[in-house]
């Protein structure tokens, strides 16, 4: 039940991510980064949601609030680790209040506080009651062909993602603005799945490693000069 619930919810969260970007961009976007209609993130959360926070069923304000907390970590984790294996800033929220390194907001956090009393008190009862009542050979044929069709997706996705990866890199300059321009501009010309992926995410920041080199030298010396200033 639990791999057709992550579907289900993945599926919600991606529907509800392509009519946020129809009313900003008035055109469809397929997000995320996998070519089907699905964001995962949003299955492990509603996942998370209902294992571990069924104890506060009884306290809204509760279960609001901790709802808020489960998904900040989640996407500011899910930001971090993305960053260090692809090298890339998928999403940046530096330019709005209240942020935290540019990877969660709050004006972005209270929106899942919401979904989350909405999903625990009115989506997720009836798909949890729909799910019990299929038959288990019907669950267990369509829960395989999804993870079959995921692992396809998901390999295919990657390398186009690793394939920016090496793009980025074959650019010689250390700024990340030119770095990303150039990536896009390089990615447009290509085929469909390497334009879907700059579509699905036009405030990408792309660096490559001179970019990374210039970053730590430039962190360093700062560090360098604090601890110079404090001992003089």
């Amino acid at each position: 039940m639990l791999i057709l619930m992550f579907f289900t919810y993945s599926f919600i969260g991606w529907l509800m991510e392509v009519l946020l970007s129809f009313y900003q961009y008035h055109h469809f976007v397929n997000r995320g980064f996998l070519l089907g209609p699905y964001c995962p993130i949003y299955g492990v959360g509603c996942i998370i949601l209902y294992l571990g926070l069924g104890q506060y069923a009884d306290d809204p304000l509760v279960l609001f609030i901790m709802t808020i907390v489960m998904c900040s970590v989640l996407e500011y984790v899910t930001s971090y680790v993305l960053e260090k294996i692809f090298k890339n800033r998928w999403w940046d929220y530096s330019k709005m209040k209240f942020n935290i390194n540019g990877r969660i907001c709050l004006e972005c956090a209270i929106p899942f506080g919401v979904g989350g009393i909405i999903v625990f008190y009115g989506i997720n009862p009836p798909i949890v009651r729909l799910l019990h009542s299929c038959p288990l050979q019907i669950s267990m044929t369509l829960a395989l062909a999804l993870i079959f069709i995921f692992i396809i997706d998901l390999a295919v996705s990657f390398n186009v993602i690793l394939n920016l990866k090496n793009i980025s890199n074959n650019i010689r300059s250390d700024s990340t603005e030119l770095i990303t321009k150039k990536v896009r501009e390089i990615m447009t010309e290509k085929n469909f799945f390497y334009r879907r992926i700059i579509k699905s995410f036009p405030n990408m920041k792309i660096q490559n490693r001179l970019a990374i080199l210039k970053q730590k030298l430039d962190r360093d010396t700062k560090e360098y000069k604090k601890e110079k200033k404090r001992r003089s």
